[in-house]
């Protein structure tokens, strides 16, 4: 073999590294993420998840915000389930429960 041959194959293999370094930091910049973010800005969000927490292998509460109101959800299982509804956003800091 040439040292041509090896020389060819180094700029290539450069070459590709360089492509897919590239097309990486394209996506981590301009992707679905970048767009959501900044799409995200100009308008407020209506619909959050607070907080979650496993009850047993399958079923989970799930604190849900919605418009300023928190909603209680027992998740998994057969069915789903509205544990509580409507409480005031922020209530548990008010009432002076741990978090």
């Amino acid at each position: 073999m040439d040292i041509e041959v090896y020389g060819r194959f180094l700029v290539a293999l450069i070459f590709v590294v360089g492509l897919i370094l590239g097309v990486a930091w394209a996506l981590r910049r301009f992707g679905p993420g970048a767009l959501q973010a900044a799409g995200g800005a100009r308008r407020k969000r209506r619909l959050a998840l607070i907080e979650s927490l496993a009850v047993d292998a399958r079923r989970r509460l799930v604190l849900v915000s919605r418009d300023g109101r928190e909603h209680l959800l027992l998740i998994g299982g057969g069915t789903d389930l509205l544990v509580e509804s409507g409480i005031a956003a922020g209530a548990a800091d008010a009432q002076g429960e741990p978090e």
